[in-house]
């Protein structure tokens, strides 16, 4: 009777240590943890030292497609494009070296529910978030010649979203943070006086 018991207090530890052990398993291990960066924001830091006057970065909805030029890096997000295209402007601004020049869409403007569910609250979105910044407005093919001419000479960072919403990309030209256009007007005024006889 002794023996019985002990053997099915054995045996139910070994049962309970098992369904432990399974559980453990179980969980993914290349999750980040909630102190962990998300693995884009990993890969991203490591190229923003990097970056600089002239560079893009673009935060793009997910039918954004792969491009063939050398000078183009994408990085797959997995996240919602409002909280990527915020946490990059963070990132951008504590930089220091560099400034964003913002451009959007036209298309966007001229989208509604009714041609596109969604796409209301995904401008309201990014109006929300760029609200502290000058935008540009482009027709989409006038941002693609821009990034065309700059991806044959400067790095093009793409960080591809979850967003489902056509038009709802964001293209930053990167300038340089410490340098203004006054100084260089200023600059270039003085170059040219001086070089006269």
């Amino acid at each position: 009777m002794i023996r019985a018991l002990l053997y099915q207090a054995v045996m139910l530890s070994l049962l309970l240590g098992t369904t432990a052990c399974q559980h453990d398993l179980k969980q993914p291990t290349d999750q980040p943890s909630s102190t962990e960066k998300p693995m884009w924001k990993k890969e991203f830091s490591q190229q923003l030292p990097l970056l600089g006057h002239r560079n893009w970065i673009l935060v793009v909805d997910q039918a954004y497609p792969l491009q063939s030029a050398a000078g183009i890096e994408i990085i797959d997000t997995q996240q919602p494009l409002k909280p990527v295209l915020g946490e990059l402007l963070r990132m951008i601004s504590t930089a220091g070296h560099i400034k964003p020049i913002i451009y959007t869409d036209l298309e966007l403007n001229y989208l509604n529910d009714s041609i596109c569910p969604g796409s209301e609250a995904a401008r309201n979105d990014l109006k929300e978030v760029l609200k502290e910044y000058p935008l540009h407005t482009l027709l989409h093919e006038e941002v693609f010649g821009k990034l065309d001419q700059a991806s044959k000479l400067f790095q093009v960072i793409v960080l591809k979203t979850t967003s489902r919403i056509p038009y709802s990309s964001v293209f930053i030209e990167l300038d340089c943070g410490y340098w203004t256009t006054e100084g260089e007007q200023a600059l270039r005024a003085k170059m040219k006086a001086d070089a006269k006889p």
